[in-house]
């Protein structure tokens, strides 16, 4: 029985998929699991898995196409069969497919017709609000979507080729779509979730002398990722995440690390972090930081995550504050071990202080419940021999 291979979706808010290129082709032996093609999505370029064994069959999306979200590109069929035939003209995505038929109702009408304009039904909504934001004439930019639908990267190209007005000094520059997301994504949250922000500084000798126990192979963010997942386990609230209008405790602590890449960042996801022994957290967390810097990462590399951890300490950074990755309570962010002058026992003394901020979302948890968290934290990691 043939099995779809569709435009795979990692956000709510995500429409469309980028085929960036086909790394199997027509008719070649594959297994479940085996990457098969390489898209780009508005979160991350990563590679697409079949969904079963069988025969690459059917492939209807070429290298640069954009495609709709959920939309069959490809079939896994059995030696011999055939893939199904699908109608000449598909159906763009369901949460697009109802705004566009009300809107195509209505160009029809009124679009003059000494005018070639492109109907309102084909320019999805993220390309009308990436016109908005940009000032692009929609009626003049042409579609390269399924359809002719104007995708939000038709737009960019056009805001891109568009002269800039004379009196405007430097045309704007258009966002990749990891970093449009990255705005949009921080923007929400920043302006929803009621962020507040808790501030620890610890002595970092305990941690220090962790790593050198170690070796070289583990890091500091491995033994973030792994005290604070313990941490999590005993504090179920801050695991949790906002529904829009209740509180959704979590099963599974999946600690998201942020990692930088070209043009944004990428949350990449260490599943059941808490259960997981440091080695594990450490090879799991590497492969996934050359992956995102290649590009080469998958859908549950970057799903799932309950808790974000973000150290720039490697930046020379002290201390920041960091915005809530929604739906998820909270964010912590770590700064640089450094040297700092402390009274020690009344004496003036030295020691490796790293400074810690908390950013928690106040609709799942509240002060004292963080706080608390932030002192077993700070505590793991002033004893990190307790792993």
């Amino acid at each position: 029985m043939a099995v779809s291979i569709v435009m795979p979706a990692l956000e709510m808010a995500q429409e469309t998929g980028k085929i960036i290129s086909w790394l199997k082709k027509e008719g070649d032996p594959i297994a479940k699991g085996e990457p098969i093609a390489e898209i780009e999505t508005d979160k991350v370029v990563l590679e697409l898995e079949a969904t079963a064994d069988g025969v690459l069959a059917g492939i209807s999306a070429a290298a640069g196409d954009v495609v709709p979200v959920g939309k069959t590109i490809a079939w896994v069929v059995a030696p011999g069969e055939q893939p199904p035939v699908e109608a000449a003209a598909s159906a763009p995505a369901a949460r697009t497919m109802s705004e566009q038929s009300r809107a195509g109702s209505t160009v029809a009408v009124t679009a003059p017709a000494n005018r070639q304009e492109v109907p309102e039904a084909k320019a999805s909504p993220k390309a009308r609000r990436m016109a908005k934001e940009l000032g692009v004439d929609l009626t003049k930019v042409r579609g390269t979507g399924p359809g002719g639908t104007i995708s939000g990267e038709d737009v960019e190209a056009a805001a891109k080729a568009s002269p800039a007005p004379a009196q405007v000094a430097a045309a704007p520059t258009a966002l990749s779509s990891i970093a449009r997301l990255m705005a949009e994504r921080t923007t929400q949250s920043w302006t929803t979730a009621p962020h507040f922000f808790l501030v620890r500084e610890i002595d970092a000798t305990g941690l220090i002398a962790a790593r050198e126990k170690h070796g070289k192979t583990i890091t500091h963010t491995d033994l973030l990722v792994a005290l604070v997942a313990r941490t999590l386990a005993k504090h179920p609230k801050m695991n949790a995440s906002w529904t829009g209008s209740a509180i959704q405790l979590n099963p599974n602590v999946n600690v998201s690390i942020a990692i930088a890449v070209k043009d944004g960042v990428v949350g990449a996801v260490i599943s059941n972090a808490d259960t997981a022994r440091l080695a594990d957290i450490s090879a799991r967390r590497q492969d996934l930081a050359e992956r995102a810097r290649a590009g080469r990462l998958h859908p549950p590399d970057v799903t799932g995550g309950t808790f974000t951890i973000s150290n720039l300490g490697m930046f020379g950074v002290d201390a920041f504050s960091a915005i809530i990755t929604p739906p998820q309570a909270a964010v912590l962010a770590v700064g640089r071990i450094a040297d700092r002058v402390v009274a020690l026992d009344g004496l003036i003394g030295i020691r490796p202080i790293l400074t810690m901020t908390l950013s928690s979302d106040h609709r799942v948890v509240d002060g004292a419940q963080a706080a608390a968290f932030l002192k077993d934290v700070a505590e793991a990691l002033t004893n990190p021999q307790l792993l």
